[in-house]
């Protein structure tokens, strides 16, 4: 069987180093207060691997350091605790968590209705189509690896419930319309 022979320079392409990762560019609109970016993004999300690009564009995994990982994404979550997105589905992709760092509620269901805790190391994966939840109930910053698989992971496969806009209208009237220019849905469970 033919094998591939890379190049030092071309496999440095394909590192992601901690360090380096910056948090999502949507993540830092000074316009939307902090609290309403709190009820759809984890506080700090560092994309790891995105989309090649013949895949399409999405704000989700712009400017991950590797591209093109055979259709999966991988984002690493930072939450303070008590902090993590509210309930949400993936319409075609499977979402799989891992602890690296504290503790996290897993909530899911359209209610939130079934709940367990997950502890460093241990991982859970949600199949498409099953609204979830993520907070850190640890002592300290928690750390998810967050993996997309199963399709494309852009802007079309994500939805909110509508609490999390009535949530966010809260804070601020018609922020939700802010995140729906950028094409957040908020519609899970109707």
């Amino acid at each position: 069987m033919k094998t591939l022979k890379l190049t030092q320079s071309t496999m440095e392409k394909r590192i992601s180093r901690f360090l380096d990762l910056e948090p999502l560019p949507i993540q830092i609109d000074e316009t939307i207060p902090q609290a309403g970016k709190d009820i759809v993004y984890a506080r700090k999300l560092l994309s790891v691997i995105g989309l090649d690009p013949s895949e399409g564009k999405t704000p989700i995994n712009s400017g991950a350091p590797i591209t093109g990982a055979g259709g999966i994404t991988i984002t690493l979550a930072k939450c303070p605790v008590g902090q993590g997105p509210g309930l949400h589905n993936h319409l075609a992709t499977y979402e799989t968590f891992t602890v690296l760092e504290g503790e996290f509620l897993i909530k899911w269901n359209d209610d939130g209705s079934e709940e367990l805790t997950l502890k460093k190391y241990d991982t859970i994966s949600i199949p498409p189509g099953v609204c979830r939840s993520f907070t850190n109930v640890g002592k300290e910053e928690g750390l998810l690896q967050v993996i997309i698989s199963g399709g494309v992971h852009d802007m079309n496969d994500i939805s909110f419930t509508p609490y999390a806009a009535q949530e966010m209208n809260e804070l601020e009237p018609n922020l939700s319309k802010k995140f729906e220019k950028i094409g957040f849905k908020f519609d899970a469970g109707i």
